[in-house]
């Protein structure tokens, strides 16, 4: 059984969010594609020309000549190559959720035909694409592993809101379930990746190397994030540490603050959850999640302190959170620990208002059971205090006047992301 010439491929995309769709961009302009999603509200705004989480242009979407999307299963019944890219969350008890690949994976199944190659994107522990996924597409479809079709591993690496390394120029690992698939798998991105590719000895080698990249951010961060803490008991700016000790030529600089995102703060529960599984307690990286998970109370304590030396109420006492996505310049919302800050900041009684100019009105009111503020406030607003939580250029660049034009008299300005000069904050993680 031979693998179809790469200029035969028809290839299927399955989940059209932040790494299905700038894979399915880049594929469409080379290969006969079909991105399909289960939501046909977003295939109709992408149909349209629209991507509402911003991370692919219109124009881009126009460039890709040979991509069509889809709801419809049955449109990519003559594909020959999938390619899952579906979310892998935690569910609330921070364990590994595999429903929606799982699902996928079983969706697939019912579609391909013999001599067919499936490839998984998503993020999981190692061992996960061979052991829970692969059994459900041989039941679904009949066929079996290596025989009746072939299986592939390429791990997402996209960065979202980072302009200058798009899917294309980030290096993509891949792998395969035989010498051969590999090959085939390397030789299909290669054609499509302008930074190159590297080709992993096997799938869970493959799956590894993606765990352990945001696995060794998140512990890299904990450090911090701890140091944070400690200097703030010792009355220490930590900006001003880490400044000062940048200045050794192999000093890696990072800053504390809140963790989220569907990456860094969820892939190393996933590795836990195997390793445990294994009979090994991995305590530095289960020690780091629960650090960094913890930093939205450990802000929130700082503010609370600030505010009771000023004389400020606690009780009834209202902020203004600036920013809600997980992290600056991109619109994403899963997972951000924001949430985790406004739901400390009101258990303490305070009300929170919110901006964010890059997000989605709507999505962020879905998530925060209300509507954000369309603008900063201005003067007469007497919030006492306003919070800087996410640093997005399109907020640090009115500087400190306009972010606190709306905070009363002896207020407190909480500048988390130490984006200005100590001078012009009260407080800074």
């Amino acid at each position: 059984m031979s693998f179809p010439p790469l200029e035969d491929c028809r290839i299927a995309v399955i989940g059209l969010g932040y790494v299905g769709l700038p894979l399915a961009v880049a594929f469409g302009a080379r290969y006969a594609t079909h991105g399909y999603d289960l939501d046909r509200s977003r295939i109709d705004a992408l149909k349209a020309g629209t991507d509402i989480t911003g991370e692919v242009a219109p124009e881009a979407l126009r460039d890709a000549g040979q991509l069509t999307f889809t709801a419809e299963g049955a449109d990519l019944a003559e594909c020959n190559v999938y390619v899952i890219a579906v979310p892998t969350p935690i569910d609330i008890h921070r364990q590994p959720d595999l429903h929606f690949l799982r699902d996928a994976s079983e969706f697939v199944g019912g579609l391909i035909s013999e001599g067919d190659v499936v490839i998984f994107e998503s993020t999981v522990y190692p061992g996960a694409t061979e052991d829970d996924c692969i059994p459900l597409v041989e039941e679904r479809s009949g066929l079996r592993l290596n025989d009746g079709f072939f299986a592939g591993y390429s791990p997402e690496r996209i960065n979202p809101g980072d302009r200058a390394r798009p899917l294309t120029k980030i290096v993509k690992v891949t792998s395969g379930s035989t010498p051969e698939t590999a090959d085939f798998v390397d030789a299909l991105y290669a054609s499509v990746i302008e930074a190159g590719t590297h080709k992993a000895s096997s799938i869970k080698v493959a799956e590894a190397a993606k765990i352990i990249e945001n696995t060794q951010r998140d512990v890299n961060i904990a450090l911090i994030n701890e140091l944070s803490v400690l200097f703030s008991h010792l009355e220490i700016d930590t900006t001003e540490v880490l400044d000062a000790a940048a200045t050794k030529w192999n000093f890696n600089r990072l800053s504390p603050g809140l963790v989220g995102g569907h990456c860094i703060g969820v892939d190393p529960y996933y590795l836990v959850h195997k390793s445990m599984a294994a009979g090994h307690i991995p305590d530095i990286i289960r020690l780091s999640r629960e650090i960094n998970d913890g930093m939205a109370r450990h802000a929130v304590s700082r503010l609370v302190k600030a505010m009771i030396r000023k004389g400020l109420r606690i009780g009834g006492a209202r902020v203004l959170v600036l920013g809600l996505a997980f992290k600056e310049n991109c619109a994403d919302l899963r997972n951000t620990k924001v949430v985790d800050l406004l739901a400390s900041l009101e258990s303490y009684g305070m009300s929170c208002d919110v901006h964010d100019p890059a997000v989605h009105p709507e999505e962020a009111a879905r998530l925060i059971g209300h509507d954000m503020l369309a603008d900063v406030p201005g003067d007469g607003a007497a919030y006492d205090a306003v919070i800087l939580a996410v640093a997005h250029d399109d907020l640090t660049a009115r500087g400190v006047d306009r972010l606190t034009a709306g905070l009363r008299d002896g207020g407190v300005f909480f500048d988390m992301k130490a984006v200005f000069d100590i001078s012009e904050s009260d407080l800074r993680l």
